[in-house]
């Protein structure tokens, strides 16, 4: 990846995590945490990874992404009024009773959106669903996912894993945003579920393990993905939860709270001078 592609992803991730703690803000209630760690890994896929077309939303041959984490919406919004799909202004109507934009991502509205999520576990299994549905119609699309650590600890999940590795689902790549956190505090205290890479393995997974903020790492674990045949694969991206923030980045309590509008302020500095700088680059 060149220099310039790698911080057109840094400038649009960057603005992403703006938009997304804005809406968050603005409405007084969302999740901003897990939202703020998956948004390198987000807009690496809608930027440099998937095929699809903003203009044409619905087309029957586009790649499709599910967020399983259906609670990071935050993160979703922002990518997709950045790839064009509805108008950046739309975002200020997150969580309104004026707007669509639920707290957690549905498709009902939005254009972009290939499957309503929020009860964990539900998304990849939505996913595999898509994925299989691909094979039998022999369609050429790939069907993407993002994972919460968190969520890792639902039964559904590893039917749905076991599901994808029967039926060689190689089309099918999901990621897991390894950032160590959940609502309650530390994943390796609620709910232990490392090592990770060794249990997708067992369960007949392609495992690839990254540094989620490292655009490199991504696109070309991507790339190394559609290598595979006969089998799913999965990416566990190591990340910071509230990354960009400084005062959320490692906390467990921003996994579903708003900032005050001190807080903000002090957000609002920190994003917007990323941006600045990216965009003197």
């Amino acid at each position: 990846m060149d220099k310039s592609t790698e911080n057109m992803l840094a400038l649009n991730a960057a603005k992403a995590r703006y938009y997304g703690v804005k809406m968050v803000y603005t409405a007084q209630s969302g999740h901003p945490g897990g939202s703020l760690s998956c948004l390198d890994v987000l807009t690496t896929l809608y930027f440099r990874v998937m095929n699809v077309d903003p203009k044409n939303p619905k087309d029957p041959n586009r790649d499709r992404f599910v967020m399983s984490k259906g609670h990071c919406s935050p993160a979703v919004y922002p990518v997709l009024a950045l790839r064009g799909f509805f108008p950046v202004e739309n975002l200020k109507l997150f969580r309104s009773i004026d707007g669509h934009m639920s707290g957690h991502v549905e498709m009902k509205y939005n254009p972009g959106v290939d499957m309503s999520t929020g009860s964990l576990g539900q998304g990849i299994s939505t996913a595999v669903g898509m994925a299989l549905a691909g094979k039998v119609a022999k369609k050429d699309y790939r069907v993407y996912a993002i994972l919460g650590d968190g969520e890792i600890a639902e039964g559904q999940v590893w039917e749905a894993a076991m599901s994808a590795a029967k039926y060689k689902l190689d089309n099918l790549c999901a990621c897991v945003d390894v950032n160590g956190l959940q609502i309650d505090g530390a994943t390796k205290d609620v709910m232990p579920s490392e090592p990770l890479d060794e249990k997708f393995a067992a369960f007949g997974w392609h495992v690839i393990k990254i540094d989620g903020h490292d655009f490199n790492q991504i696109e070309a674990a991507y790339e190394e993905a559609k290598t595979v045949k006969g089998k799913p694969t999965v990416i566990l991206a190591k990340t910071v939860k509230g990354k960009g923030v400084s005062f959320m980045e490692n906390q467990a309590g921003w996994h579903g709270k708003a900032p005050n509008a001190e807080q903000w302020a002090v957000a609002e500095a920190e994003l917007k001078a990323k941006i600045a700088e990216l965009e003197g680059k």
